[in-house]
C-alpha cells in the first residue's frame, strides 16, 4: 500500500486520542512514526483500521508508541 492510499484509508482522525495539529497521519507506517502532538492514550482505533488490516500490523497506539517497525 502506498502512502497516499494509506492516508485515504486511515482512521486516525476519528480516534479518541487524536489531536489535530496539522501533521501527516498514518502513524503506523514507518515513514511517519510518532506524533509530535499526541501525548495521551485516550482510546485506540488501530485494531480494525483498514491500513493496519491490509499491512498485517499487530501493535496499537502508533501515534504515541511509534510505527509498527519501531514497536518490534
Amino acid at each position: 500500500m502506498d502512502r497516499k492510499e494509506a492516508v485515504r484509508l486511515c482512521v486516525c482522525r476519528m480516534c479518541p486520542s487524536f489531536v489535530d495539529c496539522g501533521e501527516e497521519i498514518v502513524f503506523c507506517m514507518a515513514v511517519n512514526s510518532k506524533s509530535g502532538c499526541i501525548s495521551k492514550e485516550k482510546g485506540c482505533l488501530c485494531p480494525g483500521c483498514p491500513v493496519q488490516d491490509w499491512e498485517g500490523f499487530q501493535h496499537v497506539y502508533y501515534c504515541i508508541r511509534g510505527s509498527e517497525a519501531e514497536q518490534h
